[in-house]
């Protein structure tokens, strides 16, 4: 008895090992791909992190995840990590793709192509869950600071690139000038308007409202897909998973 239940306990090890990487790789392998095909060209290109959309597109769309795992994690195994993991995941996919595809590849420099941070705002989701061990109050107070900080946290990178210079008698930013001087295939680039030679360029007075918009957007989303992560937790197939 003692060898078959031995033998079955490192079954069991080797199939939850099993089950927790190909998890793993599922997560880091379809956020991504859902970034890529819903957020445009935001999170990829320097030039176009905006004061608008940047902050608005990639942040309430990545809540997408890590608020339906959280759902699971914390239902089933009182874990306040889901979040954390999925972005933790996701950036380090993100430096993968970059490095191979943008810079080994297409030949653009890491500076134009780096993958934003949105690590800082996974914990503090997650802290907001288990400091509360409330889902209303995590929604309404973690996903709104998820939202609002991820223009302050990314601002030590992008401070450099919203440097006015002076192009042919118009001011630029030092993104709008690198996004002049690579040229991308296909680039809808009137999609995002270059406003040149106005104050506007530089952020100011639509960033703080468009920050604010954005924590009010997370928070709908991250109720809506704690709701959708809840319902999945009590489907039959993944009692029986």
């Amino acid at each position: 008895m003692s060898k078959q239940s031995a033998l079955r306990d490192k079954l069991e090890r080797s199939t939850d090992i099993f089950l927790l990487t190909a998890v793993v790789f599922a997560v880091a392998g379809a956020t991504p791909f859902v970034m890529a095909v819903t957020m445009g060209d935001w999170e990829y290109w320097v030039d176009w992190k905006d004061r608008r959309f940047w902050p608005l597109v990639p942040i309430v769309l990545l809540i997408i995840f890590p608020a339906g795992l959280s759902a699971v994690f914390w239902t089933r195994f009182r874990l306040p990590i889901a979040c954390t993991v999925v972005v933790l995941c996701y950036s380090l996919m993100r430096w993968v793709s970059t490095y191979l595809n943008f810079h080994v590849f297409a030949g653009y420099p890491i500076s134009f192509v780096w993958p934003s941070v949105f690590i800082p705002m996974a914990i503090i989701l997650d802290c907001s869950l288990i400091i509360t061990r409330s889902v209303f109050v995590t929604g309404f107070c973690g996903a709104f600071m998820w939202g609002v900080l991820v223009y302050p946290v990314n601002w030590p990178m992008l401070a450099g690139f919203h440097e006015p210079i002076n192009y042919h008698g118009e001011m630029l930013t030092a993104a709008d000038l690198l996004g002049f001087e690579y040229i991308r295939t296909s680039l809808p680039e009137y999609v995002r308007i270059v406003e040149r030679t106005v104050l506007r360029t530089f952020g100011d007075a639509v960033t703080p409202l468009t920050a604010v918009f954005a924590g009010f957007l997370s928070v709908l989303m991250y109720y809506l897909w704690w709701l959708i992560g809840s319902k999945l937790n009590r489907q039959t197939w993944v009692k029986q998973i």
